[in-house]
């Protein structure tokens, strides 16, 4: 399969600081993006979906501002070359207006983009309901 890079911007009513913990760690994450996440002694992240496990490390952690997690398969020896398949959240802040936008970049498998402009929107939906923005 083509990999895509998925890219869009959502407005939050919320601080950086009530929406980087949902963004960042495993007990915010699970609420709204996964099944359940889960992270292990050597800070390896396991996102569950539907039962499925998907690894992931956090190559970005920059509070309240930036985190990226980039995806890997335990199984394979790791490859330094290879393009891993990543999820990345960027918080910005319009300087004029304060209004604070989640900017989501998703590179992975290709999926028909408005499916997955749906799905974001589910997601992120689902992340302002919890944060009340």
């Amino acid at each position: 399969m083509e990999k895509i890079k998925f890219v869009s911007d959502y407005q939050i009513n919320s601080s950086k600081k009530i929406i980087y913990p949902y963004l960042s760690t495993a007990s915010g994450l699970s609420q709204w993006f996964a099944d359940d996440v889960v992270i292990n002694e050597d800070k390896v992240y396991n996102f569950i979906y539907d039962g499925e496990d998907h690894y992931a490390r956090a190559v970005i952690m920059r509070t309240n501002h930036h985190v990226k997690f980039e995806f890997f398969d335990p199984e394979e020896e790791e490859d330094f070359d290879t393009e891993h398949f990543f999820i990345e959240f960027k918080l910005d802040e319009n300087e004029l207006t304060q209004t604070i936008y989640l900017r989501v970049i998703e590179y992975s498998d290709a999926f028909d983009e408005q499916e997955q402009q749906s799905i974001w929107e589910g997601l992120i939906g689902s992340l302002k309901e919890i944060i009340g923005g």
